[in-house]
């Protein structure tokens, strides 16, 4: 991969890389040799910057960018030609960019990041060659992640919330008309299925609540203020057939539990009247058992053609 063609990528902690050029210690003594492998214990803010890498014998230093690779893409690097098309490619692809989190659900403040979220279509070349296309495309530093389509629609048919959140987002930032057609069909991937996908992240974050209640005497608010707004999103998917993104009017109750201005019981309570609303929804829910798995099938096969054929997209 040639990273140079990707200037805004930060590598995040915990990648492993592969070192360009020797490393030296204090004394200029060489502490390893170019090709060692390393892994990043700390990212800096942008590439003018070094990392931290930390080296197996516990040794650490300063390294910038331009001195090492990912290992995946090292390794990619052994089997492809130089001249294999590079993540950075994958950007122009893009058929659909959209804002989530904080800003989407009208809970932000003046110090909230923008979590852009987005889909990728690759090239047939790209798809079918050795070399591959990665599934998701990440930037830390930008809070941008980007799927490759099939990636995308797979997570979507699981009802995975924060990917069913991009379909309903009302903050879009980039659509092509094959992104157009993607959201024309988002009521295909709705289905029974979201309560027990909705049910795992809520007794994931309710464990969590508990753990924090037990080792530390209190609960990390902003988890807690999360977890009621994904009981709300949860039902209005089940009784309204849509996901439910931006609060409204809930905004000012939820950020008064985020910064922790209403107590525990009350708040636990409200929860648990969430929780009960939530299950009384799936009893009567009109959606179906199952996601139109045919449809988006249809659409995922007709996608990969108009890639093949080189169409605008």
């Amino acid at each position: 991969m040639n990273q140079k063609d990707s200037p805004n990528l930060i590598f995040s902690a915990g990648t492993q890389v592969v070192t360009r050029k020797d490393v030296y210690a204090q004394n200029n003594r060489v502490a390893h040799p170019a090709g060692v492998v390393g892994v990043i214990v700390q990212s800096p803010v942008d590439r003018s910057h070094a990392y931290r890498v930390k080296f197996a014998d516990g040794f650490e230093a300063p390294i910038h960018h331009e001195q090492m690779i990912r290992l995946a893409d090292f390794k990619r690097e052994a089997i492809a030609p130089n001249d294999t098309p590079i993540d950075a490619v994958l950007y122009d692809r893009v058929i659909y960019r959209c804002v989530i989190g904080s800003r989407a659900y009208g809970l932000d403040g003046e110090d909230s990041d923008t979590d852009l979220r987005g889909i990728y279509v690759p090239t047939a070349e790209m798809h079918w060659s050795l070399y591959g296309v990665p599934e998701q495309l990440e930037n830390e530093v930008t809070q941008e992640c980007y799927w490759e389509l099939q990636k995308f629609l797979l997570l979507a048919l699981k009802a995975n919330p924060n990917v069913l959140e991009c379909l309903y987002t009302p903050l879009v930032e980039k659509i092509t008309p094959l992104g157009e057609e993607l959201l024309s069909k988002r009521d295909a991937f709705l289905s029974k299925l979201a309560f027990q996908t909705y049910s795992g992240y809520v007794a994931s974050q309710f464990k969590k609540m508990q753990s924090d209640l037990r080792n530390q005497g209190r609960v990390k608010w902003k988890h807690v203020m999360h977890l009621i707004r994904l009981l709300m999103s949860g039902i209005t998917l089940l009784r309204e057939r849509q996901v439910l993104v931006d609060v409204g009017v809930n905004r000012d109750r939820l950020l008064a539990i985020k910064r922790g201005e209403v107590p525990f019981e009350e708040t636990n309570r409200w929860r648990q009247e969430l929780q009960r609303d939530f299950e009384s929804a799936f009893s009567t829910t009109t959606l179906p058992e199952r996601p139109d798995y045919d449809c988006v099938n249809h659409f995922l096969v007709r996608a990969r053609r108009l890639a093949s054929e080189g169409a605008e997209l």
